[in-house]
């Protein structure tokens, strides 16, 4: 009796859940102006690639789990090194880092752009204030 009652308390979370989305958005949402808007397209293609990344990760990781557990009979090889998985561990995370950097830094080239200011203000923080200047 008590385990129907769970799967139904949990269904219903779960249901109530996928309506916070369209009151409460906890992602980034899309901007009204041009460099919000990729800034908005550059975050999600970040965040895809590290939910790819994670569920690869994951994903090896349960596989390695339930492959090589000790109740299965599996042995554990016995190397100590091995200067290609080093090179091939080292390898992947810089290029994916590298891929990751190439739309964010034209991204920010995009934001930098300052060639044609509408207005330039400084803006000073001191303690307690802030001090604007226009120019």
């Amino acid at each position: 009796m008590i385990k129907p009652l769970i799967i139904a308390l949990f269904a219903g979370l779960f249901s109530l859940s996928s309506r916070a989305e369209t009151s409460m958005p906890l992602n980034m949402t899309q901007g009204v102006t041009q460099i919000s808007q990729e800034v908005y397209h550059l975050h999600m293609t970040i965040f895809y690639i590290c939910v790819v990344i994670g569920v690869i990760v994951f994903g090896v990781m349960f596989w390695a789990i339930l492959h090589h557990r000790k109740s299965k009979g599996a042995v554990a090889a016995k190397f100590h090194e091995s200067t290609k998985v080093e090179i091939i561990w080292t390898l992947i995370p810089f290029l994916i880092l590298i891929g990751m950097a190439i739309p964010a830094t034209k991204t920010l080239l995009v934001m930098e752009d300052t060639t044609k200011p509408d207005l330039t203000i400084q803006v000073t923080g001191s303690q307690w204030k802030w001090h604007y200047r226009y120019f």
